[in-house]
């Protein structure tokens, strides 16, 4: 009498055990057969399937109806599982359109080359200055160094400011005066600057790069040679790797435009160009230009400028190896001073 008892409980028990496992099956059928469905239809135009209840069909106590007019009836079991999948596809499909409309702005943000005059004005409100022209602004007007602060690099670093040459507010990133520095070295270098802001220096092509992708800068180039003469050279456009999303990798090309000055134009021809130096050939020629004209700049298939040439002092015998502006001196006299400098294009220009 017990053991029958406990077989027919056994029996039972594995029943609804076997049971219990069909329904859990056809529910995760039906969840993916949902899922499938709204992901092919998110994808397209179409409206997306209208869950209705169905009073016709005893068994089958909800409609979903496709866009191509077709019917799945569920019964009511499967129509909970029908309805959860369907809003977890709507939320899903929510979040993907999101995402999808973010990563193209994120990338355009990103290559898009700052618009002229969108650049706030000044330190007013307390905020640290990006530039000397910031620091300009703020009433500070002295010569010197001072710490600024790019939108993207907030930690900062010191630079040199103009604040008289041609209405001031200049952050300076090359000066030539008198040999002291070494001018013929690697990509490092000239990636991460050297020398002193109070003399010669370069301040290096990743600052030049933070700087400039913040507004519309321009250029200025102020020269000197050993009989004291002295000229400029103006571009009302300048940057650094405005369209590089990894401007080491790309080489820090130039940007450069709309000359004006005294000087002539000796850089115009380079601008489109990747920085070469002696470890890392970017140039249009067989040779590396820079070890053949022992320097370092956005060279062509070679230069009409090389202010990171040697420093001779003058007129020289070798040929376009110096501190050379092609376009004032030629290319066999090497200048005794020079320094390069940016500003923000003023709202007037």
């Amino acid at each position: 009498m017990t053991f029958d008892f406990l077989q027919r409980t056994s029996c039972g028990y594995i029943l609804c055990t076997v049971l219990l496992s069909v329904a859990v099956l056809l529910a995760v059928i039906v969840t993916g057969a949902v899922l499938f469905m709204n992901h092919y239809h998110a994808t397209s135009t179409e409206p997306p399937p209208v869950i209705t209840t169905n009073m016709e069909y005893p068994n089958a106590l909800v409609t979903i109806e496709r866009a191509d007019s077709s019917q799945l009836l569920l019964s009511e079991g499967q129509s909970h599982v029908a309805q959860l999948g369907s809003s977890v596809s709507e939320v899903l499909e929510t979040v993907q359109r999101e995402i999808g409309s973010m990563r193209p702005r994120q990338k355009a943000d990103l290559q898009r080359a700052p618009a002229r005059n969108s650049r706030p004005r000044g330190c007013a409100n307390g905020s640290k200055p990006r530039d000397c022209y910031d620091i300009y602004l703020s009433g500070q007007q002295e010569d010197g160094v001072y710490s600024v602060f790019p939108i993207h690099y907030p930690s900062g670093f010191q630079v040199f400011c103009d604040m008289t040459t041609d209405g001031g507010g200049w952050t300076v990133f090359q000066r030539r005066e008198d040999g002291s520095v070494n001018f013929f070295l690697g990509w490092e270098q000239y990636r991460d600057g050297f020398g002193k802001l109070t003399g010669e220096h370069w301040l290096g092509l990743q600052r030049l790069h933070l700087l400039t992708m913040q507004a519309h800068y321009q250029l200025r180039i102020d020269l000197e040679d050993f009989e004291n003469s002295t000229s400029y050279a103006l571009y009302n456009t300048f940057g650094v790797g405005l369209f590089s999303v990894n401007p080491d990798e790309d080489g820090y090309p130039l940007t450069v435009s709309d000359y004006t000055g005294t000087a002539g134009d000796s850089l115009g021809k380079h601008s489109g160009m990747k920085f070469t130096t002696k470890d890392m050939d970017n140039d249009h020629s067989e040779n590396n230009c820079a070890s053949f004209y022992h320097g370092a700049w956005w060279y062509r298939n070679c230069h009409t400028s090389n202010l990171n040439g040697q420093y001779l002092r003058g007129h020289h015998a070798s040929y376009a190896d110096g501190v050379e502006w092609s376009s004032w001196t030629g290319w066999q006299y090497s200048l005794k001073f020079t320094e390069m400098k940016i500003r923000p294009q003023r709202e007037e220009n």
